[in-house]
């Protein structure tokens, strides 16, 4: 189960990205600066754009969802009960993870931006999507939510996560760091090996670097224990 990209190019404009690689089954975390061809990239591995030139190929993947930064994008429904029914879920189950069970009637735009995420996170993870493709998922989320987040995306298990964000302060386990940069999407490998070489690392992780330790994971326990080991 994999999505592979062979000397794609996407061109629009002036604006050029180029990507050859394979995000298999796993967390793959994809950072890079604002304009730099993430959202391009969520796109093409969603299958909603195509490449200029070279090919996309899904492999092994039956169902693939993409949630966009902003949740009122994917707003269909008048009400939230009928939201949450429309990606197929359980309307009280939702409401209960979201903390929203007395709101279930109201027009989803009713809720603020923050509750309108989480809803529509709540919805997306309860599906069984063999390709989950999360552009910007920690925004509008405090850090609470965040953290729950990053609980259940540590929970799913099988299929390929590929999760594009600028967060530098709670992240989720991952397998897998890429790198955008100018519309060059580039493969930094796997975890924690490619740590280093990770240009976009939070300070936590540099701290952690800099003294000399490579953490086993990304997230800041990660790099509190592995400071911590070498004090033991």
């Amino acid at each position: 189960m994999d999505v592979r990209l062979d000397s794609v190019l996407f061109r629009r404009g002036a604006f050029t990205l180029t990507c050859s690689g394979v995000f298999g089954e796993g967390v793959h975390l994809v950072s890079g600066r604002v304009g730099s061809g993430k959202t391009t990239l969520a796109l093409l591995l969603a299958g909603l754009i195509r490449p200029s030139a070279g090919t996309v190929t899904r492999e092994g993947i039956e169902s693939l969802t993409l949630s966009f930064q902003n949740p009122e994008y994917h707003v269909t429904e008048a009400t939230v009960e009928a939201e949450v029914l429309s990606y197929g879920a359980d309307p009280v189950e939702i409401a209960k993870i979201c903390g929203l069970e007395d709101r279930l009637g109201d027009d989803p735009f009713a809720l603020s931006r923050g509750e309108l995420k989480r809803l529509h996170l709540a919805c997306i993870l309860s599906g069984r999507h063999n390709l989950l493709v999360l552009d910007e998922p920690f925004s509008s989320l405090d850090c609470v939510q965040k953290g729950r987040l990053c609980r259940e995306l540590n929970e799913r298990k099988g299929g390929v996560t590929v999760i594009f964000t600028h967060e530098r302060q709670v992240l989720p386990r991952a397998d897998y760091l890429w790198e955008v940069e100018e519309g060059e999407v580039v493969s930094l490998g796997r975890v924690p090996d490619a740590i280093p070489a990770w240009r976009h690392a939070p300070p936590y992780l540099r701290h952690a670097l800099d003294a000399g330790v490579v953490p086993e994971n990304i997230r800041f326990r990660d790099a509190v224990e592995a400071l911590c080991r070498t004090h033991d």
